[in-house]
């Protein structure tokens, strides 16, 4: 019994290991479990606009659930979840977004993979960031593990060089939550390498204020390409 059914097309040479076994029988013996495994997640960014964007200075409103679990429970946090074994990362930020808002079949943009080994206290945590774009209006419900699912309004500004705060606002809820990130650049010859520093968050779980900094700083990237061409 292998974890695929289709194995012969990993052959390679058809040789066998330094142990002496074909590919067929190392799968056969192969262990996973004596591994310390990470566990995966997709985490999706859904902003909408009232109408057509093509601007990044126009309005803009961020789908956020309230935790209610730990860890942050009672904060606020993108739509996300666990990727299951046998789920492609696409088809499980798709379903986690549908279980915990109601909302389905929304094309949606892989952006980052986020893997700071102490961004959750649960275990070994890597996550994979998503970004849709909803023109129009949309309606969210909370279900899963999401005690709420609330439109925010987004302020995002520039404090400094590569520092930003990011407001969400509610006002008829009365809710005001954010963060401040700066984004660190380091050149290697002709490649750059983005990291992100979380100075401070406010009642937003983890560290997905740099989720949604790097989502809208991505937004920002494709309205100004797009005023060019």
């Amino acid at each position: 019994m292998t974890f695929l059914e289709d194995w012969q097309r990993f052959l390679g040479t058809g040789e066998k290991n330094a142990a002496g076994k074909s590919l067929e029988e190392f799968l056969r013996d192969y262990d996973a479990r004596k591994f310390d495994c990470p566990s995966n997640t997709a985490d999706i960014a859904v902003f909408r606009s009232e109408g057509p964007y093509r601007s990044f200075d126009q309005p803009l409103k961020l789908l956020m659930i309230r935790r209610s679990n730990h860890p942050s429970i009672g904060w606020w946090a993108l739509p996300g979840g666990f990727v299951d074994l046998r789920e492609d990362l696409g088809h499980a930020a798709a379903r986690e977004l549908e279980e915990e808002t109601g909302i389905r079949d929304l094309p949606l943009m892989q952006l980052r993979v986020w893997g700071d080994a102490d961004r959750d206290p649960r275990w070994r945590v890597i996550t994979t960031s998503f970004l849709a774009l909803v023109e129009g209006d949309l309606s969210a419900k909370a279900g899963d593990d999401a005690a709420d699912a609330v439109w925010f309004d987004v302020h995002f500004s520039k404090l400094a060089e590569d520092t930003w705060r990011l407001e969400l606002k509610n006002e008829e809820r009365g809710l005001c939550i954010g963060a401040d990130v700066r984004r660190i650049l380091t050149k290697r010859g002709v490649l750059t390498d983005t990291h992100y520093e979380l100075l401070e968050t406010r009642e937003i779980a983890s560290d997905h204020g740099i989720l949604i900094t790097d989502a809208l700083l991505h937004l920002q990237k494709c309205c100004a390409e797009a005023a060019e061409n």
